[in-house]
């Protein structure tokens, strides 16, 4: 199935031209401009690959046998999670817009993690229909929580209080709500918006912070990498201070990871 969705992949790559055309546009802003044109074909039929494998996995995996299933997941710094879970504050994983956030979560919830996700409102039917899936197939699990980009604080404070993983990505394109709050930083030499929100939430709750990345590997293999501590519960003596660090260092693992690993955008 894994070589399938390659093939497949490779086969949209060919065809569809405009979404094809809508990455590479996307990949001029993060990609060396002195790279040669045949770096910036590969890198965009690897997208198509991975996006495709990424879908087809999604469909299928409540057919996979669980102890399968929890094989194909690895977490980098896992120890992160359950000690700030066991301080019973929850813990915000701070994400952005790179990499297949919807396996990883299915991933957390079979692994027995209470998670919770920040998803458009408008999202599509395909994730309603897994969802629904994966209730049924694991019903002694607690449903994974989808929170909206346009809903109150007050929802993020309850899972975080609740003991929950949860997740959502920073780096946005608009501000969908006036409510709302963002701080302009550079990244890939443009100006941008990140929300401050959430993490003004995960200090008031005391929430451990963490900043990981879902990387894909072959054969329906994924592992999630907490590559860096952004907020210590227990540290924070200037709130300001610690959330602008902390919202800097985010910027700057995000445009080194994706420099890193372009194919895996998927904001276009």
């Amino acid at each position: 199935m894994y070589r399938l969705g390659r093939a497949f992949g490779t086969m949209e790559w060919l065809i569809n031209y405009k979404r094809r055309q809508r990455f590479r546009r996307a990949l001029e802003v993060v990609s060396d401009p002195n790279a040669p044109p045949s770096d910036s074909r590969g890198i965009t039929r690897t997208h198509f690959m991975q996006t495709r494998c990424d879908k087809l996995f999604y469909l299928m995996f409540d057919c996979i046998p669980r102890e399968r299933a929890m094989s194909l997941f690895t977490t980098t710094n896992r120890e992160w999670l359950d000690t700030g879970l066991a301080d019973g504050h929850g813990v915000y994983v701070a994400l952005s817009h790179h990499g297949a956030h919807h396996v990883a979560a299915m991933f957390m919830a079979l692994h027995g993690y209470k998670v919770a996700g920040v998803r458009d409102r408008h999202e599509g039917g395909i994730r309603r229909y897994v969802q629904d899936r994966f209730d049924r197939r694991y019903p002694e699990f607690n449903r994974m929580r989808v929170l909206y980009a346009d809903s109150y604080p007050r929802d993020v404070f309850r899972c975080l209080q609740d003991g929950y993983v949860l997740g959502s990505a920073m780096d946005i394109s608009r501000i969908r709500n006036e409510h709302q709050k963002t701080v302009e930083l550079t990244m890939f030499g443009e100006t941008r918006p990140f929300l401050t929100g959430p993490l003004k939430v995960a200090v008031r709750c005391r929430a451990l912070v963490v900043q990981a990345f879902i990387i894909p590997e072959p054969d329906f293999c994924y592992r999630m990498e907490l590559v860096q501590r952004l907020i210590e519960p227990d540290h924070v003596d200037n709130e300001e201070l610690v959330l602008d660090e902390a919202l800097k260092t985010y910027a700057r693992n995000i445009e080194t990871r994706v420099r890193a690993m372009p194919a895996l955008l998927t904001r276009l």
